[in-house]
């Protein structure tokens, strides 16, 4: 088993692992245990009764961070002619609108965050799968990154300002990252309903009953703080 340093113990120390906290007192216990010297992400982590083996119970849609995620997000475009010129004016900090850019990117280079295409680009798209599809950087129109070219600047700004997608893993869990630790807790709150409302408005119509069955929330490297599935929180029930 890992060795925990002293500022972990103490962070732990912290933290009731018996108890089940609201998720105003978990964000705020979040915050006061994050351990990093960086600003640590505020992440959420749930836990759930879904089967991702099953076709109706697969759950992945996207969300907008009323207070965003505090980074610089950085935007790619793979389209051509009038999306792209779109992208460029939007502020989307890298292009893929020829074959040297695809070529660059198929080899390795991906400085950046998400990436958003027009349709008529994903048959080019479609063989970096093998680059971009491990890393959750392949456009998908399920997670609002394939949109027509009149749709690129809205897409652009979204991603930007705090859009993310969270979706069930193989092992039916959920890993959601909601804010900066310097964040006021307030603000992560408000973070957090948004997700939950957001995950439970995509439930899938295989779910039976209160298909979140536990949530953590935690810094990075900090200790995990235990979250009431079932605490009504800004319209997420």
């Amino acid at each position: 088993m890992a060795k925990h340093g002293k500022k972990y113990l103490a962070a732990l120390a912290k933290v009731d692992s018996q108890k089940v906290y609201s998720a105003a007192e978990a964000v705020a216990l979040a915050k006061e245990t994050s351990i990093t010297k960086f600003d640590s992400t505020i992440e959420v982590h749930l836990r759930t009764t879904l089967d991702s083996r099953q076709a109706d119970q697969q759950l992945r849609d996207v969300v907008v961070l009323p207070h965003g995620l505090g980074k610089t997000v950085r935007v790619l475009v793979f389209s051509q002619g009038e999306g792209a010129a779109a992208a460029r004016a939007a502020g989307a900090d890298m292009v893929a609108d020829d074959d040297e850019s695809l070529k660059k990117i198929e080899g390795g280079m991906l400085d950046f965050d998400v990436a958003i295409a027009t349709p008529d680009a994903m048959g080019k798209v479609g063989r970096l799968g093998r680059v971009l599809g491990p890393r959750g950087l392949m456009p998908n129109p399920k997670a609002g990154t394939v949109v027509p070219a009149q749709d690129v600047e809205r897409a652009i700004k979204e991603a930007k300002a705090g859009r993310v997608e969270f979706r069930l893993d193989k092992t039916n869990n959920i890993h959601v990252i909601i804010g900066k630790a310097s964040f006021d807790a307030g603000k992560l709150l408000e973070n957090y309903a948004a997700l939950m409302d957001a995950i439970n408005k995509a439930r899938p119509s295989g779910a039976k009953g209160n298909f979140i069955k536990h949530i953590t929330i935690a810094s990075t490297m900090g200790p995990g703080v235990k979250v009431d599935p079932n605490e009504n929180i800004g319209g997420s029930r």
